[in-house]
């Protein structure tokens, strides 16, 4: 998630939570209640947010860690034509005495 939708998010539950907090009275419930309850609501969403970035930690779905391994697939990828293209272009006993010094090992 980037910062601007982290942000965005977050101006989107403070005014949910500012909105329930001034209409509520509207439909007859005590500030004591809609304190609670906002203050609940906020527990969990806290709580629910621990457990996800926890889940994500703990199976490798970090943000970086993603970043990391699509790099390291496009450099593997670049890193092979290059070793493909000058395998190709050697000659063919090059070739195959490259392969055998491989295979010795």
């Amino acid at each position: 998630m980037t910062k601007a939708k982290v942000i965005q998010l977050g101006i989107a539950i403070s005014l949910l939570g500012v909105l329930s907090y001034k209409l509520t009275p509207l439909f007859g419930i005590s500030d004591l209640t809609v304190s609670s309850i906002s203050n609940l609501v906020l527990i969990i969403l806290v709580m629910g947010w621990v457990f996800t970035y926890l889940f994500r930690v703990v199976n490798g779905k970090m943000t970086f860690m993603e970043q990391r391994k699509r790099y390291r697939k496009e450099y593997e990828k670049v890193i092979n034509d290059k070793l493909i293209d000058k395998f190709d272009k050697l000659s063919d006993e090059e070739q195959k005495n490259l392969l055998e010094k491989l295979e010795n090992k």
